[in-house]
């Protein structure tokens, strides 16, 4: 550069603001590339927080209690105390805050402002911390943190990007759809109670990428101190091995009540039980149910680890044996020379993205032949893929070519995709949380493929074609695809779709994917 500039125009912000490097390169344009005195565009950002307190969210990131009916008593599944005590994931959880209902959460302060940053102004990346002294409006448990940011692009603040939830807006009109913004959760290290009218510090620190919080009860605590605290890092091994929705699984009672049942009709007294799934719960089920051994396969040692803890905490570790090794490894010696009557599994594996890739329970299942009894029972039995046609609401954005043809004719835009090297992804699914994407359905819902574990995986491919029929006026952006797990005749676990109503379709609260414009 010839010389420095005096106008400073950037896009370096994601949801947590400073994720992508924003500090560090406000620094070095500052020292390097600006004169002092410039003007930035934007030109600044301040940065919310709302304390709540949320029995679903905290789902996200703690392990509840289970309980177990079996007999004439009732078992409680803990989690260790390194989980209980652990500071979860590092990352924020980003999430489309405006498909959350008010239901789900209750206000314990204001909304209140953390900290700005003038972008005029020379910015360093070097740690800091931010107190704010708010009176809690409510009383309850302290545990989630809702945090999002606002930009002015010029001095007065007149033009103004703001990225606040429903609740916080007064405008009466729909608010801005964004997907490369949205609005962040924090999970406070332990939930701590609060009670109307008492007074809190909350804490915002933030190191060169990253933002998390602490709550510190009265006004006398020294905040200074609390400078000393390091970014959360996973110390319990859960949270690298489950994503916040797999916690919501595991907390969820209703999914837990069913695999009970089913096990309950399956289990024999003499059942040898062999568990193929990565950290679950279900050998712990199988085991206080009555069955007569239990081994649980764990494919890596993070999650050999894990279950450790977990039966080290319910006093499971003489009383359920584990395997680190890979199916296609397993030799006799390693379930004491014994044949599997019962092979059982959720079935969830943490490297699965896409609906049918936990499907590799199947193949392992396949791998274990020569282990199992000639009369076996596999639970889940069976598995199913399901297809239904959607308009979405907003998610048709994030694949449109130019970002407001909505109206575009779909054979029209086909065409365009197999002409276009841009849009060759748009062929293959891609996994998306579906209850952050409102859509209707304009077909009924369709079973295109039948898995049956009772059977090994056949040599020949498996493939189905037919004829969808559109039921309902509206726009094709995509199909959506989920899997339904069958544990018996009679019970089965969905990982997609509900109900569908004559007003919406209504998604359960975990992965749900989509392939747009019906491509995949």
């Amino acid at each position: 550069m010839q010389c420095r500039a005096n106008i400073l125009i950037t896009e370096l912000f994601d949801t947590e603001l400073i994720g992508e490097g924003a500090l560090p390169s406000y620094e070095h344009a500052h020292r390097c590339l600006v004169q002092e005195g410039c003007e930035a565009v934007p030109h600044r950002a301040t940065v919310y927080a709302q304390l709540v307190e949320s029995q679903r969210m905290w789902s996200w990131n703690k392990l509840f209690p289970i309980h177990i009916q079996a007999e004439d008593s009732e078992k409680i599944i803990v989690s260790p105390p390194e989980m209980e005590n652990c500071p979860g994931a590092p990352s924020v959880y980003d999430i489309q805050l405006n498909q959350v209902s008010l239901h789900d959460f209750t206000p314990l302060s204001d909304v209140v402002t953390m900290f700005s940053v003038d972008f005029s102004k020379p910015v360093s990346r070097a740690s800091a911390y931010y107190t704010v002294h708010l009176e809690a409006i409510k009383s309850g448990k302290a545990q989630v943190v809702l945090s999002w940011w606002d930009i002015d692009m010029d001095p007065a603040g007149s033009i103004k990007c703001t990225m606040a939830p429903y609740w916080v807006q007064s405008t009466s009109e729909d608010i801005p759809w964004r997907d490369h913004w949205m609005q962040c959760v924090y999970f406070l290290p332990n939930e701590e109670l609060v009670l109307q009218g008492q007074s809190v510090g909350l804490t915002a620190f933030h190191d060169d990428y990253s933002v998390w919080y602490k709550l510190q009860k009265g006004r006398n605590e020294d905040a200074t101190t609390a400078i000393q605290v390091e970014s959360p890092v996973c110390r319990c091994q859960a949270h690298l091995l489950w994503n916040r929705p797999r916690f919501g699984e595991l907390n969820d009672q209703n999914r837990t009540a069913q695999y009970l049942q089913a096990l309950q009709k399956v289990l024999k007294p003499d059942s040898v039980c062999l568990s193929i799934s990565d950290g679950s719960l279900l050998p712990v089920l199988a085991h206080h149910l009555g069955a007569k051994e239990v081994f649980t396969l764990e494919s890596s040692a993070v999650s050999h680890s894990l279950m450790q803890k977990i039966f080290n905490a319910n006093h499971l570790e003489d009383k359920i044996k584990i395997i680190e090794k890979h199916p296609e490894l397993l030799i006799s010696s390693d379930l004491e020379d014994k044949k599997v009557s019962l092979l059982i599994g959720e079935p969830f594996f943490s490297t699965s993205l896409l609906p049918w890739h936990n499907l590799y329970f199947w193949y392992a299942r396949t791998a274990l032949a020569s282990h199992l009894t000639s009369d076996v029972t596999v639970l889940p039995q069976s598995a199913s893929l399901h297809m239904m046609i959607v308009e979405f609401k907003d998610l048709w954005r994030i694949r449109s070519p130019c970002g407001t043809c909505e109206g575009f004719d779909v054979h029209i835009m086909d065409e365009m995709i197999k002409n276009s090297l841009d849009f060759r992804e748009s062929r293959e699914a891609e996994p998306h949380p579906l209850w952050e994407y409102p859509c209707k359905s304009i077909s009924n819902p369709l079973k295109i493929l039948i898995f049956d574990f009772h059977q090994t995986v056949p040599e020949h491919t498996i493939k189905n074609e037919g004829i969808i029929n559109l039921t309902k006026t509206g726009k094709s952006h995509g199909a959506v695809l989920w899997m339904e797990y069958h544990l018996t005749p009679s019970i089965s676990i969905t990982t997609g779709l509900v109900q569908v109503s004559n007003e919406k379709v209504c998604l359960i609260l975990f992965h749900l994917h989509s392939a747009p414009w019906g491509g995949g």
